[in-house]
């Protein structure tokens, strides 16, 4: 039987190799192989941008027309004039649980299908790695997408912001990112898993979150509903604590935690959905180095 090939070896300065395999590397060679794997998933999402402007121009154009149909019923419905910056401040956020739902659930999954994915298990570097990478991608795109719908609807629909505490929203927002691109390592997992159903998957939650996390209205006023999207969903959670905070004093958001509490809630979701990220992959690599397979039938 022939021997199996050893791992890629490291380059030296002269050209040549190093006989030493991945299992003899240092820790900083580890974290330095990493970070290389991290900046080469996100360099084509971020290069992408530039060489296919189109992609951003339709990316801000039809959000930024989704965000104005729901303001232009709330002010002919005669709402406050404070559901039209619930309503911006949700289209900005929307572009973040977009990239986790499509670019990061499915994206095991496609590169499954485009033949990637076996590279990326006989590459002597982590998985986590690869999606950490997409995660920074992704989220460099959805900053501009959001930032591009939150700038254009404030200056059309004249929306402004009573901010008190700014440490603490971009300490919410950091959170809620994290929390949120955590859900997503941890889903591309399962839809690595359930195949084509990933398609379906990605179609039927996208919606559904949206009315139980109060996309275009405080998630408050949903009651129960809204008090079980806030223990499960981050972007839920995100969404209604930068509300609290960025339009500090208002009375209709009401029925939910604090900000300092759902910062914690975010806390915990952060961890909790890194550790299940981390625990699905580790069983992924040992399914598909073991059995040559990938089953939803774990063994």
């Amino acid at each position: 039987m022939a021997a199996r090939p050893a791992n890629p070896v490291f380059a030296t300065t002269r050209g040549g190799t190093d006989p030493r395999t991945a299992s003899d590397w240092t820790s900083g060679q580890v974290f330095a192989n990493n970070l290389r794997s991290l900046v080469g998933r996100a360099y084509p999402r971020i290069r992408g941008m530039v060489r296919e402007p189109s992609w951003l121009f339709f990316e801000i154009l039809l959000p930024f027309l989704t965000t104005s149909a729901f303001v232009l019923v709330y002010r002919a419905l005669g709402a406050p004039d404070a559901y039209v910056g619930f309503v911006v401040l949700g289209g900005a956020m929307a572009a973040f649980w977009l990239n986790v739902v499509w670019m990061m659930a499915g994206q095991l999954y496609w590169e499954k299908s485009q033949g990637n994915l076996e590279l990326y298990f006989a590459a002597p570097m982590n998985l986590m790695a690869i999606l950490l990478g997409m995660a920074v991608g992704g989220l460099v795109m959805s900053s501009t997408r959001a930032a591009a719908v939150l700038v254009i609807s404030t200056i059309v629909f004249g929306v402004t912001f009573q901010v008190e505490q700014w440490l603490l929203v971009i300490v919410v927002f950091c959170l809620t990112l994290s929390a949120l691109y955590g859900l997503g390592m941890m889903l591309a997992s399962l839809f690595l898993l359930w195949g084509r159903e990933a398609f379906h998957m990605t179609n039927l939650v996208i919606e559904p979150v949206y009315f139980v996390s109060g996309l275009n209205f405080p998630v408050g006023r949903l009651g129960a509903i809204g008090a079980l999207a806030i223990a499960t969903i981050p972007f839920a959670v995100g969404l209604d604590a930068m509300r609290q905070l960025v339009f500090a004093g208002q009375p209709y958001i009401t029925g939910t935690p604090s900000p300092e509490v759902e910062a914690l809630i975010l806390a915990a979701m952060t961890v909790v959905f890194a550790a299940l990220a981390r625990w699905l992959i580790r069983r992924i690599e040992r399914m598909a180095r073991s059995r040559g397979s990938l089953s939803i039938r774990w063994q």
